[in-house]
């Protein structure tokens, strides 16, 4: 609890530095990672697909979709990618209830949820998103949630956070963002913003 105040006290200058905060969802505000690797084995079994752990989380932020395809095309196969795509996120949605946020970064969430306009910029389908959301009891922090079919590239391009930005109404560049892995923080300082990298805050 000392940490988590220590944390607070060092993150109060935000509303005076920034306009907005835009926030990856997966493994950044919800620990949702290692369940939805669960559901990637099953669904990656079923189709005879591969993914190994490491790999599932280098390439954190990526549409579902669009590592189904890589896999497959290093693998030799041809599958509707984008329908294991919808299975594999079926699957995770029965998954949901084993989901806990990420204490440091919700409480960085919540206390400026009165002070400054906020958005979630995933590389999930944004219907996902919004039941993550609800499912932690969040979703009306945030005045927008761009999912992965909201934008036409996805990261490490800048895209998701410029829509988070305007959405909000807020010049990217005075946006703070708060990203997990490697693509993300691309994404976010490729959009002119400043990121944290939350196992800084950990």
């Amino acid at each position: 609890m000392l940490e988590l105040r220590l944390l607070l006290g060092a993150m109060k200058n935000l509303q005076h530095e920034y306009d907005g905060l835009i926030f990856d969802l997966d493994g950044t505000l919800a620990d949702t990672m290692p369940t939805h690797f669960v559901a990637w084995s099953r669904s990656m079994a079923e189709h005879g697909l591969v993914l190994s752990e490491e790999r599932f989380y280098a390439l954190g932020g990526v549409p579902a979709s669009e590592i189904i395809e890589l896999l497959a095309k290093e693998q030799g196969q041809v599958v509707d990618a984008v329908a294991i795509a919808e299975a594999k996120e079926t699957l995770f949605m029965g998954l949901l209830g084993a989901v806990q946020p990420v204490v440091p970064v919700l409480a960085i969430a919540e206390f400026y949820s009165e002070h400054l306009p906020m958005a979630i910029a995933t590389g999930s389908p944004k219907w996902v998103a919004e039941r993550i959301l609800k499912s932690l009891g969040i979703r009306d922090w945030f005045g927008a949630v761009v999912g992965s079919e909201c934008v036409a590239n996805s990261k490490p391009a800048p895209d998701a956070y410029l829509r988070a930005a305007e959405l909000i109404g807020v010049d990217p560049q005075r946006c703070h963002a708060f990203e997990d892995t490697a693509l993300g923080i691309q994404a976010a300082q490729n959009a002119g913003m400043v990121v944290v990298d939350i196992h800084t805050l950990l």
